[in-house]
């Protein structure tokens, strides 16, 4: 099949390569023309513009969004949409909210466009591991594309079959799933990632745990300088709490594992923020993912202003005047 796809950063050039390598055409644009004409080497069709990509693609045309959400996802879809004819096909790959998937879609449905919603999993390794996909849109955009959706998913792997699975859907076996109607597969990717959230939290404050029983104030019995590479290679093998997570905080901590290279400064990409909202509209206890992502604000500042109110109260009760650190003071400009 032949596949358009804009935006060839981290996971959309290897989207293209990993289509490619299985037999795929595609047709590919970026504003980075380097990037575009590397794709082109690797065999892609190369598109100067969105007008061109579409000039070059046959009817009807599916074309691929890897944009971040917001603002430039939304002008290159409502461009294409002055572009395509019905019949064609629109996807955003990226992060985007679901209520905008659904808007889109009534709005391209006016005009024949069919429209998919398509939360991608797999980052940078996708290439070699393929993509976990959750899809949402039109049924039969799906199913015209599955051809596409089952070259990039990872495929059934080793993983054991799970029993009582019988009559359901096997390509859910493979690595991709159809979800339901427009906004459905990235309403499952939001999840998804608030869920990561937490399980990044959970291996974070465990290994911080571990790393500070060196320096607690404890019995000298009772203090372990503890090889936290090794722990957490040793973890990998058959523990409770192997996970692809675990597998990357090994790969890091053997290079070094004091994690010199990372300033602890950690962002956040909107999906957490919109797990927490709809935990909140559905009235859904979500004790874990709210604080995962409150610790990424929290991670953005050295000291916040909250914790000085809990030293002015600590002090207050207790007479516990607690100094700031060798180097560092409180003083904070208004």
């Amino acid at each position: 099949m032949q596949l358009g796809i804009i935006g060839l950063g981290r996971m959309g050039g290897n989207i293209a390569r990993r289509l490619m390598r299985d037999g795929h055409a595609t047709v590919v644009y970026d504003v980075n023309r380097t990037a575009t004409e590397a794709l082109a080497k690797d065999g892609s069709t190369a598109a100067a513009s969105l007008a061109d990509m579409v000039s070059k693609m046959d009817k009807p045309r599916a074309i691929w969004s890897m944009l971040p959400a917001g603002a430039i996802t939304e002008t290159t879809i409502n461009t294409l949409a002055g572009l395509l004819e019905a019949g064609d096909t629109i996807i955003d790959g990226g992060n985007a909210y679901y209520r905008d998937d659904i808007r889109r879609s009534d709005a391209l449905a006016e005009k024949g466009v069919r429209y998919l919603d398509v939360g991608t999993s797999g980052g940078v390794w996708g290439l070699e591991r393929g993509y976990c996909m959750m899809i949402g849109g039109d049924r039969e955009a799906f199913e015209h594309l599955d051809p596409i959706f089952k070259t990039l998913a990872p495929g059934k792997g080793v993983i054991p079959e799970t029993p009582g699975r019988d009559g359901r859907d096997p390509r859910v076996e493979e690595g991709y799933l159809y979800c339901g109607t427009a906004g459905a597969g990235h309403f499952v990717k939001m999840i998804h990632n608030g869920i990561e959230y937490g399980m990044m939290q959970s291996y974070a404050e465990g290994f911080d745990i571990l790393r500070s029983r060196s320096r607690a104030k404890l019995k000298d019995a009772e203090m372990y300088d503890l090889p936290l590479a090794d722990v957490a290679e040793v973890w990998r093998r058959g523990s409770v709490i192997t996970s692809w997570l675990l597998d990357l905080t090994a790969s890091a901590m053997a290079d070094n594992d004091k994690l010199e290279e990372f300033s602890g400064f950690v962002e956040d990409s909107g999906e957490g923020r919109w797990t927490i909202e709809a935990a909140i509209e559905e009235a859904v206890p979500a004790d874990v993912l709210s604080a995962a992502l409150f610790t990424r604000f929290r991670s953005r500042q050295q000291h916040t202003f909250a914790e000085r109110v809990l030293s002015a109260m600590r002090f207050g009760f207790g007479g516990h005047l607690e100094a700031p650190p060798p180097g560092e003071h409180h003083s904070e400009k208004a």
